[in-house]
């Protein structure tokens, strides 16, 4: 049983007494011809695992289980699983796990799921809802190695925000943050019409190619920190936005550490691109690096 068409997602929700959680934004897409651009995104292969979160009724499992070697299918509503079996039925390369997404080591998932025992990469697909894009998208990228490709439908105002560039409202910490990981673009649009329940708001699908390796600093959690300081307080100058995250610094030493990173201090943070935060946090962490530790 396919659940692409109205008629059979009815009729399954239905016949579960299945009860559609507006807390864990479900929304169910019913549009094959959305389902086929998404897993071309995705691009499974015989080969490949692919991790799909929140797999709803199973629609979009099912087209990437034809193409991929496995489909490991992470859902947190327990209520889901017996429909999930039902629309699984006879897909071997399709294991259903119930577990909470921003729980899960899925590096270890995969791993456990696979007689390889050399380097694994694997794919992760998903449909977000608003309240768990960030942490989730934040959660796969910081504590995961092996993953190299995301494809995530998420609201169309998170995926502008997620694919910004420089110098533009949409551009934020959260753009920096991912792209720090991640190579981003928006694939296509998703519009509303297309779910039952209609959700309030269109969306789009972003794909993530995770980097090889991230841009290199010397300071990771000093990179992270300049980049809150600057979009906490997006009106004001770099100079004073970031000035006052270190005490231990005077202007004069903070204007050096501008000099050296060849950025001019009266910039705003949204105008930096993810390199030039980089220079900025490398100049910082050589200038603070002989001085007494806070809180010391």
């Amino acid at each position: 049983m396919d659940p692409v068409s109205p008629g059979v997602v009815r009729e399954l929700i239905a016949r579960h007494g299945f009860r559609i959680k507006k807390s864990l934004g479900q929304n169910f897409l019913i549009d094959g011809n959305i389902i086929r651009k998404i897993v071309d995104a995705v691009e499974p292969g015989p080969a490949d695992t692919v991790v799909e979160i929140g797999p709803g009724l199973g629609a979009l499992t099912r087209s990437l289980a034809t193409k991929a070697g496995q489909v490991l299918a992470v859902e947190i509503d327990r209520n889901l699983i017996p429909v999930l079996e039902e629309t699984m039925a006879g897909l071997d390369n399709v294991h259903i796990v119930e577990s909470d997404a921003l729980k899960t080591d899925f590096d270890n998932l995969v791993k456990s799921s696979t007689s390889d025992a050399g380097v694994f990469k694997y794919k992760i697909a998903a449909n977000l809802p608003y309240y768990i894009t960030t942490p989730l998208i934040m959660h796969l990228l910081e504590k995961h190695s092996s993953i190299n490709r995301i494809v995530v439908m998420v609201q169309e105002e998170v995926a502008r925000r997620i694919t910004a560039r420089p110098d533009t409202p949409e551009y934020g910490a959260l753009t920096v943050a991912v792209n720090f990981y991640a190579h981003t673009e928006i694939v296509f649009r998703v519009p509303r019409t297309v779910f039952i329940p209609r959700p309030e708001v269109d969306s789009a699908v972003v794909r993530l190619q995770v980097r090889d390796t991230p841009v290199p600093m010397k300071d990771k959690n000093i990179f992270f920190a300049l980049v809150r300081a600057a979009f906490q307080q997006r009106r004001k100058t770099l100079l004073n936005a970031v000035g006052g995250t270190d005490k231990r610094l005077t202007k004069e030493m903070w204007l050096s550490v501008f000099q050296q990173a060849d950025i001019e201090p009266g910039r705003r943070g949204e105008t930096l691109s993810l390199v030039e935060f980089a220079r900025l946090a490398d100049a910082y962490a050589d200038a603070s690096a002989d001085l007494p530790k806070i809180n010391s």
